[in-house]
């Protein structure tokens, strides 16, 4: 099995301490707004994460400008988060872009999460490892999106399916 390194134990120690902190931050400050910047590799213009948060390896997530992650996200990024411009990700949803090897449970398996402009994620979603948003969809509230969804289409449901192109 492996195990993290002492690098990567204290570099996930200082990212908890980090999210801690800023759970815990008066938002719409000039101190929230820094340790936003610092917990994300990119936060564009006009963009806001509202908390609580969840982020785990935070430096693997890109966020474009004027994106909202609503309250109670969760960003499980070891394979890479990159949400593109205007994507409004609801409250409670989960952005999860790793996975666990099936034998053996220490193994992290990545593939990358892509939200792609002008996408809106509804509250409770789960965006699962591989999968990229086309610009312009919608997943619906609670859905589980094992599969990447098309531009301009509805999707939902367990695990999602097409419900109407728009």
């Amino acid at each position: 099995m492996r195990k993290l390194t002492l690098e990567e134990q204290a570099q996930g120690v200082k990212e908890a301490q980090l999210c801690f902190k800023l759970n815990n931050t008066m938002p719409y400050t000039d101190e929230y707004n820094d340790l936003v910047k610092q917990i994300f590799a990119e936060v564009g213009e006009g963009s806001r994460v509202m908390t609580p948060t969840t982020v785990v390896r935070g430096q693997n997530v890109r966020i474009g400008k004027n994106v909202v992650v609503m309250n109670n996200s969760l960003f499980m990024s070891a394979g890479g988060i990159t949400i593109e411009d205007d994507v409004l990700v609801a409250a409670n949803s989960q952005l999860i872009s790793n996975n666990h090897d099936p034998e053996e449970h220490q193994i992290l398996t990545c593939k990358p999460v892509v939200l792609k402009r002008n996408c809106w994620i509804g509250a409770g979603a789960t965006i699962l490892p591989g999968v990229t948003v086309g610009g312009n969809a919608i997943v619906g509230a609670g859905a589980v999106v094992t599969k990447d969804v098309e531009a301009n289409t509805v999707v939902g449901g367990i695990p999602a399916k097409l419900i109407k192109k728009l």
